[in-house]
Formats: C-alpha cells, structure tokens, sequence
C-alpha cells in the first residue's frame, strides 16, 4: 500500500475513534429530549420539584426534559427503571430520601441501590411538618406526648406508605419520645392528609407543600417541623427538639440521580444545570411556595452522602422492628 494512502487511512480511523469523545468535548450533550423519571405520583412534592427545575433545565440546554411518573411499591419502581436504563445521560431520576430507605423496608431488590445509581447533587431539604387535626384539642406537641402516654398504644399516624419518608421521620420521633402510635399507611399524601384532616388519623408528619394552605387557614394545625432546623416556610414553627424531643431530626430531601457509569462529564453538566435553574427567581419563588430550601452537593458528596444514609437508615429500621416487605 502507498504511503499516502496508508496515512490517509490511519487518519480516517483515528478521527473515527476520537469522534465520540470530541462531541462530548464540544458540547453535543444533549442532542435529544431527556427522560426524567419520578417515582411517585404527579402533584406530589417530589414530582413538584422535579417539574420546576426540569422548565429550567430544558431552557438552559436546548433540549425537553420529559417528566414520567413510575409511581408504586414506595419507589422501587421507578427506582428498577432508572438502574435498568442506558448509562448515556438520557435517562435521569428526581427521587427523594425514600430511596435510602427500600434497602432496609424490602427483603429484596430488583437493583443494587448503592451501586447501581451514581448522585448528580441534591436538589431541596423539604422539611416534613407534624399536622393534626383542631378536632383533637390538642395545641402543642408537648399535649401531643401526654395524651400518647396516658393511653399508650391508642393514638395512630398516616404516612404515605410502608417505608416512605413520611413514615420513617414518624418512627425516628417515636422512638426519640418514647411514645406508642400506629403506623397507617396510604398511597400518598392526599389520602393521608384528607384522613387527618377529618380527625380518623391523630397525626401526620406532611410534606409542607401538600399543607401550607390547610396551615394558613386553620384546617390543621402544626406542631412542629421533624427536620434538623425550622422550615422558612413556617418560620414560627419549631423543631421537634426544640419542642422537647431531642434526636428526632429526619432530612427529608430530595435529589437527582443517574444510572451508574454515565459518563463523568455528563454528570457534572446535569450537576451545573441544577444549579443554574435553583438559582432563576421562577425556581425561587417555586420553592418558598413548596417550603423547600435549595441545598446542592458536588456528585461525589451527594454519593458519600447516600452510602451513609442507606447504613443510618438501617440503624433507624431495625430500632423500630419494621419488617421488611418480601
């Protein structure tokens, strides 16, 4: 073979073969809409957010981001989706801190939680607000503990299902308070938030956004916030510690996730993206209405920040003799 031609044909495949990565290099991503999977119900806190920053995103980077609803099994569903998909930037998930829970509330896992997802960052710290009904007479969350130690056993709580958040932070404050109560699960926060309200279930630690309005205007009343710090939604709400019950504190948060092994540039662009849009006054004023509090880590952070969570979490299950699901 010639020279010239030999060269021209080592050239051909070398351009070849750098072609993948210099259209990573030059920005390419993304080419096509992205594929945002929430794994709970739309109108939901999560789905919520997850729409508020995906309008931004899509803006900032030319391209639809498609939100789909994998609701049931607390998760899990939309979880096994997200582990299942191409690891090519195209497939995102926006979940909340139920997703370091399922490795302790399900005896088995169609994927490897750890593993399988790799943290692009945080997205809100979304304090949870402990409601109860005006019905029950009860004003502050200290009435709250010596009406459950006067009849132990005989109160009960709604969560949005085995294993949810909403579940876990009501299991860290019983057992910080030392207090008998029974778990009464629903399918998300509107069924459990209609029962509080009509005085059938005692209390519910809610999400404020699917609340605030009920707050405002007397429906419920809120005793308190489970998160480590006051909600800026409901400034004039304290703690559970400050309220007298010391090492309840749940973060309930929410954060975006992708498959494992994306490629690290991908991530770090989606990780900038969500960023940019929490710092846009529509995503601003989104959040104020939401109760939530913008919080972002860098990808490895947020991974170390789930690797000990899932083992906290643990520690939380077995303390409160929750059997996990088959």
């Amino acid at each position: 073979m010639p020279i010239s031609r030999r060269a021209a044909l080592w050239t051909l495949t070398c351009s070849a073969a750098l072609t993948p990565w210099m259209s990573h290099a030059q920005g390419s991503y993304p080419n096509k809409p992205i594929r945002v999977i929430v794994p709970f119900a739309a109108g939901s806190t999560t789905d919520i957010i997850a729409r508020a920053i995906s309008d931004k995103m899509s803006q900032s980077m030319g391209q639809a981001l498609v939100i789909d609803n994998r609701a049931g099994a607390s998760g899990t569903i939309g979880q096994q989706a997200v582990a299942s998909a191409a690891p090519d930037g195209y497939t995102i998930m926006v979940h909340s801190s139920s997703h370091t829970v399922s490795p302790s509330t399900f005896a088995k896992l169609p994927f490897d939680t750890l593993n399988d997802f790799a943290g692009v960052t945080t997205i809100s710290s979304t304090p949870n607000v402990l409601v109860m009904s005006p019905s029950k007479n009860i004003k502050t969350l200290q009435e709250l503990l010596a009406a459950a130690r006067a009849k132990p056993g005989g109160m009960n709580f709604a969560s949005a299902g085995q294993g949810s958040a909403t579940h876990l932070n009501a299991e860290k404050f019983k057992l910080a308070a030392k207090i008998e109560a029974t778990n009464i699960p629903f399918k998300g926060s509107g069924e459990a938030v209609t029962e509080v309200m009509a005085g059938r279930v005692d209390y519910y630690f809610s999400p404020i956004a699917p609340v605030i309005g009920q707050i405002r205007s007397g429906q419920l009343l809120a005793l308190a916030v489970g998160s480590s710090k006051r909600a800026s939604a409901l400034p004039q709400v304290p703690t559970t510690a400050e309220a007298g019950v010391p090492g309840s504190e749940f973060n309930f948060w929410i954060g975006m996730m992708v498959p494992s092994k994306t490629p690290k540039d991908i991530v770090n662009r989606l990780n900038e993206e969500v960023i940019k849009a929490l710092a846009t006054p529509e995503v601003k004023e989104r959040f104020v209405t939401l109760g939530a509090d913008a919080w972002t880590m860098r990808p490895e952070q947020f991974d170390a920040y789930i690797r000990d969570e899932i083992k906290s979490n643990a520690v939380l299950v077995k303390a409160a003799g929750l059997s996990p699901a088959p």
